[in-house]
């Protein structure tokens, strides 16, 4: 029974769908649910920081249960944006109650549909490697897919990773600076492998160029069939997944950095260079996105399987809050920057 608690995923997709049926004013109950209702929940719940036992390791990992929650997001995520979007041609929607709308459906595709696909871009089959592509569609940001596995895992907390936000840089400025280096950084990973496999830029090798085409079909035919301002609105429940999205990677390796040995090259990614937190609501609803300092470690491990490491340096909240507070800068320097570990920290 205790697998069941990560059914608690699905509460931020639900909300959206409470949101979607009752319209009116719990259009923004979504919002309000992950960022107000979760943090407080977050306080008051205790903070767990225990590891599985090698025999429990090995039940969850035989355990089909965890991989069925994963791709049940598919249709649900799918599913959800279907029905705004038609409902958009059926319903006269007050234009609170479209915003309301799109930044629920956004924040149920960020967190189920962008975080699922991350989880799912690390398995070793295809076919579920596949469905993260497919999960990263109506968030409009596929590039993900190259950029954090070829690019993130590779250079996190160093300067050359647009993914890892700098000392006192606020997250602001990161929104800005992440999205258009990982961009730009996944077509230049793209076409490096290109040139070494030999390959035509037009070749069905080049996923860069088949990720672009397919989210223009992709808003191409909601244009065609429910009309441009409803794409409009799709772009828009992107752009919010997307924003939230790069907030977490924001708090995920805010300040922290590798230091180079003798030889010029980074150290070896560790347990101290990812924040981690061990709240409980944040770890279930976030597929234990959470203990992230692990998951840089190993990232071949499944979520249900990770671990808590002592050196890593822990979050004085969970990720719903401290997404909150990185809002608001000042406030979000004076609570971080001091437990940087000394070492990583910039001389003054």
């Amino acid at each position: 029974m205790k697998d069941l608690k990560y059914l608690a995923a699905y509460s931020i997709p639900l909300a959206a769908i409470l949101g979607l049926y009752l319209k009116g004013n719990w259009v923004f109950f979504t919002p309000v649910f992950a960022f107000v209702i979760i943090p407080i929940l977050e306080l008051l719940l205790p903070v767990k920081t225990e590891n599985l036992k090698a025999e429990e390791i090995s039940e969850k990992l035989k355990n089909p249960l965890f991989d069925i929650l994963l791709y049940l997001n598919l249709p649900l995520v799918f599913g959800i944006v279907g029905w705004f979007l038609w409902s958009i041609t059926q319903h006269d929607y007050s234009t609170a109650e479209r915003i309301g709308l799109t930044i629920s459906v956004g924040i149920a595709v960020g967190s189920n549909g962008i975080n699922v696909a991350h989880e799912l871009g690390h398995r070793k089959t295809q076919w579920e490697k596949t469905m993260a592509k497919v999960l990263l569609l109506p968030a409009l940001y596929q590039h993900f897919y190259i950029e954090h596995n070829y690019g993130h895992h590779l250079h996190a907390a160093t300067k050359e990773d647009p993914a890892s936000a700098r000392y006192n840089q606020t997250v602001y400025s990161f929104w800005v600076t992440s999205m258009v280096r990982q961009h730009i950084n996944a077509w230049r990973i793209q076409l490096n492998l290109l040139k070494r496999g030999n390959v035509s830029f037009f070749s069905f090798k080049n996923d860069m160029l088949f990720y672009s085409l397919s989210q223009l079909i992709y808003l191409g035919a909601i244009a065609f069939f429910l009309g441009i301002p409803i794409a409009g609105i799709a772009l828009a429940i992107g752009i919010t997944s997307a924003v939230l999205l790069e907030t977490i990677n924001y708090i995920e390796h805010y300040g922290l950095s590798r230091k180079k040995t003798k030889s010029g090259r980074y150290e070896r990614v560790s347990e101290i260079h990812s924040w981690n937190s061990n709240h409980v609501m944040g770890r279930v609803i976030l597929y234990e996105l959470t203990r992230h300092s692990d998951h840089h470690y190993k990232s071949s491990k499944k979520y249900q399987i990770l671990d808590y490491h002592d050196i890593s340096p822990q979050m004085p909240f969970g990720y719903p809050t401290s997404m909150l507070l990185s809002l608001i800068p000042p406030l979000w320097f004076a609570i971080m920057n001091k437990r940087i570990p000394e070492q990583m920290r910039p001389a003054v």
